[in-house]
């Protein structure tokens, strides 16, 4: 490519990019909608009572924005904002927290680089974040279960509680399947490889450890999200330790319930029409050597 044809080639694209948040703000303005009444609708729509004491706030940004795009994600990370802002989606709804604590109390951040980045950040691109957490969960079906069984290819199976039976395979040949299915970089299993499991135990995102305990007792295989190592991880490893045929994956948190934030995309869509609606995937933060 010359020269000349490389700087069109570069103004046509960015001409493209201002063109495309152009026109989302344009939308944005002749549908009004505001991320205070958009989120209003959203708790209309759900159906569950909505709590008095929940973390589903708003943490950043004004409510009485106009939205001209909303994001999807499990967490918003600056990556996650950064493309947010590019794609003109500036109410991002994330599942987890966004200045890292489950209350996202800010006052202890005040003086760190990484959180003033990060507000810097929401406020350039005016993007309004809140978080739809306790009540997504409370969904019937629950929408991270949904995702993760959806993902997995396991959702045309019987469901047990919280275990499905799937067809009988080895530990690691199911772990093989997991990893595909999610795209996972640095998943962790315990268990020997040969070991047969059909019940599988499934506990998208954070596993309570006496969970873990009590689902050792039923099924062959748990796949978590995570959990505290010297919790249920390491009680599990002594199940193993004993000579019980048992296995646990271990997908990362983020990865085991971006799929219930895909859902919650897609159900967005079905009752707010006036701007687009994506998922932006938070991905994975570990990779292995």
């Amino acid at each position: 490519m010359s020269s000349i044809d490389r700087r069109n080639f570069l103004a046509l694209g960015a001409s493209g990019a201002v063109f495309a948040l152009t026109s989302a703000r344009l939308q944005a303005r002749q549908s009004n909608l505001t991320a205070r009444q958009t989120i209003e609708r959203v708790q209309k729509t759900l159906g569950v009572t909505w709590r008095t004491e929940t973390v589903d706030t708003f943490k950043a940004g004004n409510p009485d924005t106009a939205v001209r795009g909303i994001a999807t994600t499990v967490m918003a990370t600056m990556s996650v904002l950064e493309r947010a802002a590019a794609a003109g989606r500036n109410l991002v709804i994330t599942h987890e927290p966004t200045f890292y604590s489950h209350t996202d109390e800010t006052a202890p951040l005040e003086s760190d680089p990484i959180y003033q980045r990060k507000a810097e950040l929401i406020k350039k691109h005016d993007l309004v974040i809140w978080r739809f957490h306790d009540h997504w969960h409370m969904r019937r079906p629950e929408p991270m279960t949904e995702g993760f069984l959806r993902t997995a290819g396991w959702d045309k199976y019987p469901v047990t509680g919280r275990i499905t039976t799937i067809p009988e395979t080895t530990l690691e040949n199911a772990a093989k399947h997991v990893q595909d299915k999610f795209g996972v970089k640095a998943m962790r299993v315990i268990g020997e490889r040969a070991t047969k499991v059909a019940k599988v135990a499934f506990m998208p995102g954070y596993g309570q450890p006496q969970a873990m305990m009590r689902s050792l007792g039923d099924a062959d295989l748990i796949v978590c999200g995570e959990q505290r190592e010297w919790e249920g991880l390491y009680y599990a490893h002594d199940v193993v330790a004993s000579g019980r045929a048992k296995g646990v994956i271990v997908l990362g948190h983020a990865i085991s319930e971006e799929p219930g934030m895909q859902i919650c995309a897609e159900w967005l869509k079905t009752f707010i029409t006036e701007v687009p609606i994506e998922l932006i995937p938070a991905g994975e933060p570990f990779w292995r050597p």
